[in-house]
């Protein structure tokens, strides 16, 4: 139970006063429980004539603890029976047995009643350190990890946790107080018998236990096939065009059915192995309940204990009281075996070191974001795997107000070289700076403040046109919405939509054609105003209608700001004040347009258009 607690430990302070609140209504509980059970013994010994004695009242210091405990209780019995009859003494010890029962379910709703807000706030709070872990960490844990298994465990780990470890904590600070409670009340009745039960009760928890370890390790097989399943749905959701396109439905679902059969043979062994928990719990049970009946009713019948059959009967009473508790324990331990399992999964993305580090004391710029800002690379190289360098020595001054333009072959660095600038990756060696000042040195909020991108493929989300242009900038009216959508050529066909600039645009943008979903993320990039502009392939999905307003959008964009522009298409940088050629991640060639088709260039640039321009 060392995981149970350690999670208890990482996210039970801020609901300190819940968790004492449940330990103090339990321990009522328990001690009500005990009460009530006690009236049985003068309803079996006086009312039914078992034991027939004269009682007076003991004060403290006159006997033991429990012999003044036992002989007042009996004392007040026999003077309800003296004052008003046996039968009138069973109804009132009938109703105090109604009143006990009434509080004992009472204070155990409230025991349960402050459990649930710290079992969802957990729960919740698990959920909400996923999501931001999820967000924190660089794109490169994500090129490691199947996406659909990491929804998988933000959603079904988590739910297993909600299911097994939060559904247990009432059990696990409920049983345990009642256990602990009914053991010190058998100790004070016949301290030689609960010796006796202490030998049993670690035998049967050993066995329990050996099968809850099994449990768990089946578990987390269990757990890690359901992300395989979720990474394969994933797919074919993101692919279902290809799918259909190739005629693979057949090969999917081939596939599918596979990796859903191990997951259906490993669910029935987590299934078979935790229906085993009640049965065993009831048998072993039931065995401790008929070794304790043949050893206590030897020590009667031998003469050997103080203890007499009311007692005893009392004893086995509050011995049976344990053993629900216990059952439900067992249970709980089995359940939360399963939860570790799923916590170990989503400990993989809370635990997950971010190599991105904001600085201790960052650096300020000098200006501000909507002033035009340089870049330089000096002497940078970049590996992804920590081997092959994607990057070799890249030394790279980029003016501020200027545009640069990197060409050359897919796979060559260039996307790589522009996602150093806002760090989604650091490089091994070398420096990035932006104003002058080393990018590690600034805050990753500042730094990417200044940045604006519009990638190939326009990333939007499901929600309005109004809320995608306004996206990542805070109290953006809808005049300053529709001023940026005109400079980007968006206007016009944002009002022909049904609710204009309120209209949901579907899951990534599915509901705008590619040119519109492209002059969208553009007027969001108009919008945040950027310093430094990052242009990664914008026209490269287009038609050549949707490219020359793209790129009308584009042109006015670029004004007054650094540009970084990627792009295959060479007409679209030809008036760029700088190219560079990267050829196997390294600048092989830079210069003006006109500069590099020169003869005496080095050629690089020169093949690239001819190789184009005969493809055209």
């Amino acid at each position: 139970m060392k995981g149970f607690f350690s999670i208890l430990k990482r996210f039970v302070p801020p609901y300190k006063k819940y968790l004492f609140l449940n330990i103090f209504f339990n321990i009522l509980t328990a001690f009500l429980t005990l009460f009530s059970f006690a009236l049985i013994i003068p309803i079996l010994e006086m009312l039914f004539k078992i034991r027939e004695a004269n009682y007076t009242f003991m004060h403290l210091g006159d006997g033991s603890l429990k012999d003044v405990a036992f002989n007042n209780f009996y004392y007040y019995t026999q003077e309800l029976i003296n004052n008003y009859g046996s039968v009138a003494t069973l109804a009132i010890l009938a109703i105090a047995l109604v009143i006990l029962t009434a509080f004992k379910t009472g204070t155990a709703f409230l025991s349960s009643y402050y459990i649930i807000p710290m079992r969802s706030g957990i729960v919740r709070d698990i959920r909400n350190y996923v999501y931001q872990k999820i967000t924190a960490l660089p794109i490169g844990f994500f090129t490691r990890e199947r996406k659909g298994d990491v929804m998988a465990r933000m959603s079904g780990d988590v739910a297993e946790i909600e299911n097994s470890i939060m559904a247990s904590l009432d059990m696990m600070f409920k049983n345990p107080v009642m256990i602990v409670v009914c053991l010190t009340m058998m100790i004070f009745i016949s301290w030689q018998l609960t010796i006796f039960v202490f030998i049993l009760l670690p035998i049967a928890g050993g066995v329990m236990g050996n099968v809850g370890k099994r449990l768990r390790r089946t578990s987390l097989e269990g757990q890690t096939q359901w992300g395989i399943l979720m990474s394969t749905i994933e797919e074919t959701l993101g692919g279902l065009r290809i799918i259909k396109a190739f005629t693979a439905e057949k090969k999917m679902n081939y596939r599918f059915e596979n990796e859903n059969q191990v997951f259906y043979r490993i669910s029935n062994k987590v299934a078979r192995r935790q229906s085993l928990a009640h049965p065993m719990s009831e048998f072993l049970g039931t065995t401790a309940i008929a070794i304790i009946l043949w050893f206590g009713g030897s020590l009667i019948l031998s003469g050997v204990s103080s203890l007499n059959a009311a007692d005893f009967i009392y004893y086995m009473v509050i011995f049976y009281s344990i053993i629900n508790p216990a059952k439900d324990l067992s249970k709980a331990g089995y359940a939360i075996q399963k939860g570790l399992a799923a916590m170990e999964r989503v400990d993989k993305i809370l635990n997950a070191v971010n190599p991105i580090t904001e600085p201790v004391e960052p650096k300020k710029l000098p200006t501000n974001s909507s002033s035009a800002i340089g870049v330089t690379f000096e002497n940078v190289s970049f590996s992804y795997d920590g081997c092959v360098d994607v990057l070799h020595n890249i030394n790279l001054d980029i003016k501020p107000g200027t545009t640069v333009a990197l060409v050359g072959q897919s796979g060559s660095g260039k996307s790589t070289l522009a996602d150093l600038i806002p760090r989604f990756y650091d490089p091994q060696s070398g420096v990035v700076k932006v104003g002058g000042i080393d990018v590690k040195e600034l805050s990753i909020r500042s730094l990417r403040a200044l940045m604006g991108n519009v990638n190939q493929e326009a990333i939007l989300f499901n929600d309005t046109i109004f809320n995608n242009i306004a996206f990542g900038v805070e109290g953006a009216t809808l005049d300053q919405v529709r001023a940026a959508a005109q400079i980007a050529n968006a206007d016009e066909f944002i009002m022909a939509t049904e609710s204009g600039y309120d209209t949901v645009i579907g899951d990534r943008g599915c509901r705008l054609s590619g040119g519109q979903r492209q002059r969208i993320s553009i007027a969001r990039a108009i919008l945040k105003n950027p310093a430094i502009l990052i242009l990664d392939e914008a026209t490269s999905a287009l038609d050549s209608e949707s490219e020359a307003l793209v790129q009308q959008a584009l042109d006015r964009l670029m004004q007054n700001r650094t540009t970084l522009i990627i792009a295959h298409r060479l007409s679209t940088i030809r008036r760029a004040d700088i190219i560079c050629v990267i050829h196997d991640g390294a600048i092989v060639e830079a210069g003006t347009h006109e500069q590099l088709l020169q003869p005496d260039a080095v050629g690089y640039y020169r093949r690239l258009v001819e190789m184009q321009s005969l493809g055209e």
